[in-house]
């Protein structure tokens, strides 16, 4: 009995064995199954760059990087100061009429727009007052025709040795008051456009210079008055050939400015284009308030394009250099130097890190006096990416040193 149970137990002891390596069999074939299943390694990456001391080598393969863009450099650069200003009339070619008689409008002879002579009449008024001063040299003209006269019988009656000495003086003198008196009136008269010898009290309101009716203030059947101040002139006219340009320099940027000096101006109005301007005075006080000093600039506009009033932008030359000039984006400082990343060829792509030394700095711009020649292409966007590229692989490369 006791040899029986033995054989079951032995026979029980295989079976589990044969199971356990059944069971053994169909794991690893699992384990195969899903390997096999499974992502295949990743190959190596051919597209990574290759560093070799300063410089970056990309494959053949690699036609474009994106984010990295490069730029030529150029030989001089220039700091432009931009400040606001805006155009006005050119005062010594404009006049503001005004009438010198007080009286009522009855014709208006020119509209806005239009382009008159000196002298020629923009409207007509009725005024009692010029209505006088007609009379008035009217009559003056009559008082030295009697005392002309006058005159011419006395001198008879004295060469006669009829009258006195002193009674011939004084026609003399009734005579040259007389003749004064109406040059005055003559004068006045001529002053204001006016002539003949008719009293209509008709006065012509005349324009006193060549130019352009550019403003309008009064109309028919309107009160006027010498000693009244409008709120604008009653015609306003201009020659618009020349415009003057009103800019508010710093106290700083005074010494920038002289007589005689170019400056470029533009406006919103025709973007990408400049307008010149020349200095003709500076104020000779600076503003307390805002520190600022009227400059005055004379702007040619023959062809009118520019408009009174509107604003502009000046730009003045504060600085130059004549070397290579580069943006200021495309330096970047490392170890307390200066680099540069050049693009040495883009196909392949090859990239150069290079120290530069700088000369003049301006807002946007460096000058480069040594590390750059004409024709250098220098990465303005992506330079400081490239730079990681080459500071990781340089520690790479000084750690397996170390190691070795």
């Amino acid at each position: 009995m006791r040899r029986a149970l033995d054989m079951r137990i032995s026979s029980d002891f295989r079976l589990t064995r044969t199971a356990a390596v059944r069971m053994a069999a169909v794991v690893a074939l699992c384990t195969l199954a899903l390997a096999g299943c499974g992502k295949k390694e990743a190959p190596e990456n051919d597209d990574d760059p290759k560093i070799s001391g300063q410089t970056i080598s990309y494959p053949a393969s690699v036609k474009t990087l994106a984010g990295i863009v490069g730029q030529p450099v150029q030989s001089g650069g220039d700091r432009m100061l931009q400040m606001p200003g805006r155009l006005v009339w050119n005062e010594d070619k404009t006049v503001r009429v005004a009438t010198p008689f007080t009286g009522r409008v009855m014709e208006i002879l020119v509209q806005p727009g239009a382009t008159v002579k000196a002298n020629q009449p923009l409207a007509m008024l009725t005024s009692p007052d010029f209505g006088l001063a007609q009379a008035d040299a009217r009559k003056a003209a009559a008082d030295s025709a009697v005392a002309s006269k006058s005159l011419a019988r006395q001198r008879e009656l004295y060469d006669a040795g009829i009258i006195s000495q002193k009674d011939f003086e004084q026609a003399q003198a009734d005579s040259a008051r007389a003749s004064a008196d109406t040059q005055r009136t003559q004068a006045a008269l001529r002053m204001y456009g006016a002539g003949g010898d008719a009293v209509n009290q008709r006065f012509a309101l005349r324009s006193p210079i060549d130019g352009l009716v550019v403003e309008r203030n009064i109309n028919p059947g309107m009160e006027v008055r010498p000693d009244q101040q409008p709120t604008a002139p009653l015609f306003l006219i201009t020659d618009p050939t020349t415009l003057w340009a009103q800019l508010d320099a710093a106290e700083a940027d005074l010494g920038l400015f002289k007589p005689g000096i170019e400056v470029q101006l533009a406006s919103a109005a025709y973007p990408g284009e400049t307008f010149k301007g020349t200095v003709v005075k500076i104020a000779d006080y600076v503003d307390p308030a805002s520190r600022s000093v009227k400059v005055r600039l004379s702007v040619p506009n023959a062809d009118r394009r520019l408009k009174a009033e509107m604003y502009v932008t000046a730009k003045v030359q504060a600085a130059s250099f004549q070397g290579i000039s580069v943006p200021a984006k495309a330096i970047f400082l490392a170890d307390n130097k200066n680099y540069v990343f050049v693009r040495k060829s883009a196909a392949p792509i090859v990239f150069e890190r290079r120290e530069v030394k700088l000369g003049v700095t301006m807002p946007g711009t460096s000058e480069v006096v040594s590390g750059l020649s004409a024709g250098d292409v220098v990465i303005t966007d992506g330079n400081l990416y490239l730079q990681d590229i080459l500071r990781d692989a340089t520690a790479v490369n000084n750690a397996r040193a170390s190691a070795k």
